[in-house]
């Protein structure tokens, strides 16, 4: 897709605050909620998801997003290196690392304010035409993928197109906008000290959560100051229950984004006596099971490598003992 006066340098600029409003699945607002108890009823469920989102408790997101078993479980695969979650929840989790490297990198400040300089300053028609090429591509992207169902596509189309005209119309190639977001990122990302998978491993699941809920917060914070509040749309969302059979619900949320209306249904699950997202069950499900195999593998390897080891010391003992000279 041509995207002119955009460098393949400044279109994950635009693709990041673009698409950033994907980790909106919606909540609904609801006074008194206990943080500390789980929700019991699939509305406040989703309130309770949001509000932690809303206050940069990515822990609590975690905790409120399972069944404490399942979390229990998630945790161990962070700590034997089968899983990323909740950080595989977000959009274009593939550069989160790669992010968090640049901006914490030293002189990271310099050179990325060079390279906005040079890139994008200037190139408001650009930066444009960048951003409604994307919407029509994610568009396209998503009414393209099986793995969502026509509910999630209809919501997920909804978003990339609001985001895509906000993008279009925020001063997302104002200088001194960039310079304070740069420094404001660069700070909370080296604070952070998460630039590796090797970090994440040796932090474990629940304290990387805990030093990425700044940089959280601070990212929405530069949103805000181009025009997008994602705080606001967390904390401004109205739902009501579609309909329940037994342990299954439909959800169907209202909120505001980008000074815009979204309005999606969100399909909802009991386990154990408690209400989460059934995608969100189905997602972790899927890897607990895919961290079992991976971690019997590990094991069977590990049995194996043991195994050839003692039958290669056995034999160097045998043919040790072999070549020792008789005694007379």
């Amino acid at each position: 897709m041509s995207m002119p006066l955009m460098t393949g340098r400044c279109r994950p600029w635009v693709m990041t605050l673009s698409l950033c409003g994907l980790v909106l699945l919606g909540a609904c607002k609801r006074d008194a909620i206990d943080p500390d108890k789980p929700a019991a009823e699939p509305v406040a469920a989703l309130q309770q998801i949001a509000r932690h989102v809303a206050e940069n408790d990515l822990v609590g997101y975690a905790r409120a997003s399972v069944p404490p078993a399942q979390y229990t479980r998630l945790q161990a695969a962070w700590a034997d290196g089968h899983s990323r979650w909740p950080l595989t929840d977000l959009p274009l989790d593939g550069q989160l690392l790669p992010m968090l490297a640049a901006l914490s990198a030293p002189e990271a400040p310099q050179r990325l304010q060079r390279s906005f300089d040079t890139q994008i300053a200037g190139q408001a028609t650009g930066v444009r035409q960048a951003a409604h090429s994307m919407g029509l591509f994610g568009v396209q992207y998503l009414r393209n993928q099986t793995d969502y169902s026509d509910t999630e596509r209809a919501h997920y189309s909804q978003v990339v197109d609001v985001l895509s005209r906000w993008a279009a119309a925020a001063p997302l190639t104002d200088k001194q906008r960039a310079k304070t977001t740069i420094t404001l990122l660069t700070a909370t990302a080296r604070t952070a000290g998460l630039s590796t998978d090797a970090q994440l491993q040796a932090a474990g699941m629940e304290d990387s959560l805990r030093r990425l809920g700044p940089f959280a917060k601070a990212f929405k914070t530069a949103l805000a100051s181009y025009g997008l509040s994602l705080d606001a749309a967390l904390t401004g969302v109205q739902g009501e229950l579609v309909s329940q059979q037994g342990d299954s619900a439909v959800v169907r949320i209202q909120y505001p984004l980008a000074g815009e209306q979204i309005e999606a249904q969100v399909r909802m699950a009991r386990r154990d006596g408690h209400w989460y997202l059934a995608r969100t069950l189905e997602e972790t499900d899927a890897l607990l099971a895919a961290a079992d195999e991976a971690a019997a593998a590990d094991a069977a390897k590990a049995e194996h490598d043991a195994r050839q080891a003692a039958e290669a010391e056995a034999a160097a003992q045998v043919k040790d003992g072999a070549s020792a000279p008789a005694k007379p």
